[in-house]
């Protein structure tokens, strides 16, 4: 019985929140004039309030600050990196401000960030803006896709910096809220966070071939960051095969756990210090900051919020792990979002793209596309056989490149003798029908020798298929195009 009064709190909880943030002042108005505002009165400050209240307003505050406290203590983690590495001899980790690089795909074996991708060389680095403005370089890329992912504490994107945009080789500039500095004149261009923490993740295609692999070490080994004090104007280089490797943070097979629900309600009053409040997001604050306040001074209060973080995580987070339970619906059970790292007050959305993969893309940048279920609606398990069939002409329609990865049912790659975990663009040898189209066959067992090019191996139990359409075109953006059935062979 109790296990239901908290679901229908939970719910009551998301409810009441939508009927707040709907009473705010519309944030679009450039007319709008922030003393009224903030002139509406809030919380009375040393109300006593009750448990429930606070379990009420707890759930909504777990959803909607995960997102942050996720990005919060990937910094608090690697603000003790002593230098650019690999976690576990895999990852790309770095002091804050600086950043590291693959010089190839990403190992299977990686756990902090589910749904990676294996048609690009990554980076990664952690933002500390309020240190100082960084610099990050851009080599020459010539022909090659490349785009830089660079967001804020929100996990929104606040740089445009890629192919797609036309971003020129050089230097530009990531600044803090609170900078108020001149940029050098080799800087092409300052990009200014919302936030002092942040991210950014590069990204360079890579075809599938020893060539290939040989041809873009020059170019990424000239991908940088490093704080404004340390830019001379000329490009710095480093040799990304020889970094050193660092202990691994977890082992297991599921993501590195980055929020805990018992130590939440310890870290959101920092959060909330940290990630200044979206226009109209004042009230909000003020109506946490009143619980917080409460439950300082109350353990029952402070109990209730630890409970009410419990619950959340199991009945409204977690589920969001599965891709069909959130997104835009499409034909024959694929999902996808449109609002990829542009959330904004889509707090349902933000949080589900946390959980369940991480670090996406703007909308520009790439378009995704999600699925768990084969065309009659069944979960995808390696115990059928499935076909993907792109017709002629109908393959995912970029400027960039496309692919298709599957995932196990923690988000991660599937170990496979033919180290095959997505199909695609970079796949030289895939093999056309007569027709023109292009079936790929996702199975446990290897297909008959004439489909081997085509196969994506699957695990014995249940997986996820996921679509890239890097630098998309408008038909796949506005929903033209939409990915074919998953289809069980019978």
């Amino acid at each position: 019985m109790r296990r239901r009064t908290k679901s229908v709190y939970g719910i009551a909880a998301f409810i009441s929140l939508l009927f707040f943030i709907s009473g705010l002042p519309d944030c679009t108005s450039a007319a709008q004039d922030s003393a009224t505002a903030t002139a509406v009165p809030g919380p009375e400050p040393g109300t006593r309030i009750t448990p429930g209240y606070a379990s009420l307003i707890g759930e909504f505050a777990y959803l909607w600050g995960w997102p942050m406290v996720n990005v919060h203590n990937r910094y608090a983690t690697f603000k003790d990196v002593p230098k650019p590495g690999l976690m576990g001899g895999i990852v790309p980790v770095a002091p804050p401000n600086t950043l590291a690089m693959l010089h190839d795909y990403i190992a299977p074996e990686e756990r902090m960030v589910a749904c990676p991708n294996q048609d690009v060389v990554y980076g990664f680095g952690i933002l500390s803006l309020d240190k100082e403005p960084v610099v990050v370089q851009v080599p020459d890329f010539g022909d090659r896709f490349w785009v830089y992912q660079i967001g804020d504490q929100r996990t929104d994107g606040f740089a445009e910096l890629g192919k797609m945009y036309g971003s020129e080789p050089g230097f530009y500039l990531l600044a803090g809220p609170g900078w108020e500095g001149t940029a050098p004149d080799d800087i092409k261009k300052v990009f200014r966070s919302p936030t002092n923490i942040g991210y950014v993740v590069p990204r360079a295609f890579l075809n599938d071939t020893p060539e290939d692999r040989a041809s873009v070490q020059p170019v990424i080994n000239q991908i940088m960051m490093y704080p404004l004090s340390e830019f001379t104007g000329e490009i710095k280089t480093t040799d990304w095969t020889a970094i050193p490797k660092f202990p691994p943070q977890s082992e297991g097979e599921e993501e590195v756990k980055w929020v805990v629900p018992d130590k939440f309600f310890d870290q959101l009053p920092e959060i909330l210090n940290e990630v200044p409040p979206l226009p109209g997001e004042e009230p909000l604050y003020a109506l946490l900051q009143s619980v917080l306040d409460a439950a300082s001074k109350d353990d029952k209060i402070k109990a209730a919020l630890n409970q009410a973080a419990a619950d959340a995580d199991a009945n409204i987070v977690k589920p969001l792990f599965q891709f069909r339970n959130y997104g835009i619906p499409l034909p024959d059970n694929w999902t996808t979002i449109n609002n990829g790292a542009d959330f904004g007050t889509d707090y349902f959305t933000r949080t589900a793209v946390a959980k369940s993969n991480i670090f996406v893309n703007q909308p520009a940048e790439t378009k995704y596309f999600y699925q768990d279920l084969d065309s009659t609606g069944a979960r995808l398990n390696g115990s059928k056989r499935y076909t993907v069939t792109f017709p002629k002409g109908e393959l995912p329609p970029v400027k960039g490149f496309w692919s298709l990865t599957l995932y196990n049912e923690h988000h991660f790659f599937y170990p496979n003798d033919l180290k095959r975990y997505s199909l695609g663009t970079k796949n030289q040898g895939l093999k056309y029908s007569p027709d023109g189209s292009l079936t790929l066959y996702v199975q446990n067992e290897p297909p008959g020798e004439d489909k081997r090019a085509n196969w994506l191996p699957a695990p014995a139990g249940d997986f996820t298929l996921y679509i890239r359409a890097y630098w998309p075109e408008a038909s796949a953006v506005e929903g033209k195009w939409t990915p074919p059935p998953v289809t069980a062979v019978k």
